[in-house]
């Protein structure tokens, strides 16, 4: 039985591409800005733990309640000594779920030494069918990466083995509300596993929020898209996952009753900072004197037993909706 810890680890700032809406914000926004909010992140940071010091609290995990891990970014895999990491995670009988861009999947080394240890899921990101709308949105540092690398390494890393689950996760917007379904049926074409929508979680102030952001007027598209999508041959999120999206446009939740965040899952950010979770609204509500590090912690400090139900949270938000296919999913209060 695993452990009941879920730790989210973005594990390094940089990245190989520069998505428009990613939640450590661009490069170009943040060179003028060197001084940022307690909690945002920056792929410009130069905070990030060293390996030593990563790999000294990754050692302790193996006596704590740690049971899976989600290793994110920026780009995990594109840090030189990441199989290191990944195996010691491996050898604490951590489940280890990967989630990437999927280009660094076509090097013969990564997808070698992910399948060598045992990693049990890769999760890549692809937004369309479409290059040109993928690339646009997902554009790579160099000019020259985007989406047929995406898939030539998730083929890379199916053709590798059949036992590595390698599954899809598309970022909604309403731009590509219809692409929905399409991804999908391209990952079961491509011998994915599973498939999870997002819906773009933009701050009201973020320069895309007023063209990207999901409204009620997008809602019967997005039910009618969930509708299809429940059709297909790929593992998808609890059945109850577009009744959640549909409440974060909507606004017609506003608590989540028994929320796992700080309960049995934990975010991490690159210079060693935990929260209870990486929903924005919580870390700003998070009061200095709770705040945490694991720099120079171990696990078993950090995160203690879960006893009973999580605490009930009036942060709801499109974070809370991202979160809710990493764990096994949390009922939520409906409000008039």
């Amino acid at each position: 039985m695993r452990k009941p810890i879920t730790l989210l680890w973005s594990l390094r700032s940089p990245c190989n591409l520069g998505c428009r809406y990613c939640y450590f914000g661009t490069i170009e926004e943040h060179r003028g800005r060197p001084t940022r909010p307690v909690g945002q992140l920056s792929h410009l940071s130069r905070d990030d733990l060293k390996a030593d010091e990563v790999f000294a609290f990754a050692r302790t995990l193996d006596h704590s309640l740690v049971g899976r891990v989600y290793v994110a970014g920026g780009e995990p895999l594109i840090w030189p000594p990441i199989l290191d990491l990944l195996k010691i995670l491996k050898e604490a009988g951590i489940e280890v779920v990967v989630c990437t861009n999927g280009i660094p999947l076509a090097r013969k080394e990564i997808i070698t030494g992910l399948v060598s240890l045992g990693i049990d899921a890769v999760s890549v990101s692809l937004d369309s069918t479409d290059p040109a709308y993928n690339d646009l949105w997902r554009p790579a540092r160099n000019g020259a990466d985007g989406w047929t690398q995406v898939i030539n390494g998730i083929r890379a890393a199916r053709h590798a083995t059949p036992r590595l689950r390698i599954g899809v996760y598309s970022v909604i917007t309403r731009c590509n509300i219809p692409h929905v379904v399409q991804v999908a049926r391209l990952a079961a074409d491509l011998g994915c596993d599973y498939y999870v929508p997002q819906p773009v979680a933009l701050d009201a102030t973020h320069p895309l929020h007023k063209e990207l952001s999901l409204r009620v007027s997008d809602i019967p598209a997005i039910r009618e898209a969930f509708a299809e999508l429940y059709s297909l041959p790929l593992t998808l999120p609890d059945p109850s996952f577009p009744t959640q999206v549909i409440a974060s446009i909507s606004h017609t939740t506003a608590t989540v009753q028994n929320c796992f965040g700080g309960h049995t899952l934990h975010f991490i950010q690159p210079d060693g900072t935990v929260w209870d979770c990486p929903s924005s609204l919580r870390i700003a509500a998070t009061p200095e004197s709770r705040r945490k590090t694991i720099k120079g912690r171990s696990a078993a400090e950090i995160f203690p037993e879960p006893r009973g139900c999580g605490a009930s949270c009036a942060l709801f938000s499109r974070d809370c909706v991202n979160m809710w296919p990493l764990m096994d999913g949390v009922p939520l209060e409906r409000v008039a």
